[in-house]
C-alpha cells in the first residue's frame, strides 16, 4: 500500500514508517522540512497550516491510507476531509488517551469510556476532532479510523511531568537537582515505548474492520511515578535522586499551566484495558518494558554531548517549581 503520514518527524511516527516499510508498504511525509523525517519515507514538502500549498503538493500523491499525526483543530480535520474524501481506503486520526473523562470512571480503562476531559485544551480539541470525523463517518461514509495513544516514549525521550521530549530530567537527576511526583507519586501510570505502539498500529492500517472504530494502544505494565523516576535514575546510575511530593491542587494553583498535563493527564491513575486492539490485532502486545525502554534513551543521550542540553523552559519550570515548594515549607 502506499501510507501517507501526515507528520512524520515526530516521537512516535518514525517508529511507525520503519515498521511499516519494513512490512513492504511505500511511505510518503508531508513535512515542512523542518525536521528530519524517517530514512524510509519519500519526503514531500508543504506546510500544514497552508490549505494552497496541502493541495498542490499532494496533488499527484495517490495514497491507499492516511496517517494523520498533526491533526489538532478541527480545521486540520476538516481539510483532510475535502482532500481526501472519496480517494482514500482508510484515514487515521491519531487521537489521544487524554481525551477520556478525567478522572477516569473506571480502571482499567476501555474504548467505552466516554470522552471529557475539563481539564486540558490539548485532549479537549482531540475529542472535538474526533466528534467532527465521526459525523463525516455517519454522513458521507469518511472511512476513519480514530486512535488514541497515551503517554509514548522513544529513546530521545524521558517521560516526567513537565517535558519529556528531551534529556532535562536525565540531566537533573545526574547533577543533583530536585524533581517532583503529583501527591504521594504513588498513582499508578502507563509508559508505551513507541516501537510498541507502532506494531498496533501498523496492524489497524488497511484493516477494514478498524474503520469506524477507535482503539487506544498502550502497554499493559503500569508503574506509579515513583517507580518510573527509580527506573530512570537507576538507568543512569543516580543512587538517590531529590524528588520531590507536592499536592497537584497546589501545583495547579501556583503554577496553572501545569493543570492540563496534571488534572488533565499525569495526576491520574492510568491503566489500560487492551483487549480491544488485541482481538482486532491478533498477536499484538506490547514487548519493551520501561526498564528496558529507559535504558535506551539513557544509551542515546550519552552516544554524543550535543545531546546533553535540557530543555530551557522545562529546566526553568522545575526550578521554579522546587523553589515556590520550599518556600511554602520555611
Amino acid at each position: 500500500m502506499k501510507i501517507l503520514f501526515i507528520g512524520a518527524g515526530g516521537n512516535i511516527s518514525g517508529d511507525c514508517a520503519e515498521l511499516l516499510h519494513g512490512r513492504g508498504h511505500e511511505i510518503i511525509a508531508l513535512t515542512r522540512g523542518r525536521s528530519a523525517v524517517a530514512g524510509c519515507c519519500r519526503a514531500v514538502k508543504a506546510d500544514r497550516k497552508d490549505p494552497a500549498a496541502m493541495r498542490v503538493a499532494l496533488a499527484g500523491v495517490d495514497a491507499d491510507v492516511v496517517v494523520n499525526f498533526l491533526g489538532y483543530d478541527v480545521a486540520d480535520v476538516s481539510l483532510d476531509f475535502d482532500l481526501f474524501a472519496g480517494r482514500v481506503r482508510q484515514y487515521v486520526f491519531i487521537s489521544t488517551a487524554a481525551a477520556y473523562v478525567k478522572p477516569p470512571r473506571a480502571m482499567p480503562i476501555t474504548e467505552d469510556e466516554p470522552l471529557g476531559n475539563p481539564y486540558w485544551d490539548y485532549a479537549k480539541k482531540k475529542e472535538a476532532c474526533e466528534r467532527w470525523l465521526c459525523e463525516r463517518r455517519d454522513r458521507d461514509g469518511f472511512p476513519v479510523t480514530s486512535v488514541r495513544p497515551s503517554h509514548t516514549y522513544s529513546p530521545r525521550w524521558f517521560p516526567n511531568l513537565v517535558g519529556s521530549a528531551s534529556c532535562t530530567l536525565a540531566a537533573r537527576l545526574e547533577s543533583g537537582r530536585p524533581v517532583f511526583v503529583p501527591g504521594d507519586g504513588e498513582n499508578p501510570w502507563t509508559l508505551t515505548a513507541a516501537s510498541d505502539f507502532a506494531a498496533g498500529l501498523a496492524g489497524l492500517i488497511g484493516n477494514e474492520a478498524a474503520i469506524g472504530e477507535a482503539f487506544h494502544i498502550t502497554s499493559d505494565e503500569a508503574l506509579s511515578w515513583n517507580e518510573i523516576l527509580g527506573e530512570t535514575a537507576a538507568a543512569l546510575g543516580v543512587a538517590a535522586p531529590r524528588v520531590l511530593k507536592i499536592p497537584t491542587d497546589w501545583l495547579c494553583d501556583r503554577f496553572p499551566q501545569l493543570t492540563g498535563p496534571l488534572k488533565g493527564d499525569k495526576a491520574n491513575a492510568a491503566i489500560f484495558d487492551n483487549s480491544k486492539i488485541k482481538r482486532f490485532v491478533p498477536g499484538f502486545r506490547c514487548l519493551k518494558p520501561f526498564a528496558v525502554g529507559i535504558r535506551e534513551s539513557v544509551a542515546w543521550y550519552r552516544e554524543a554531548p550535543e545531546r546533553r542540553i535540557a530543555n530551557a523552559d522545562a529546566d526553568r519550570l522545575f526550578d521554579e517549581v522546587a523553589a515556590a515548594w520550599g518556600e511554602g515549607l520555611a
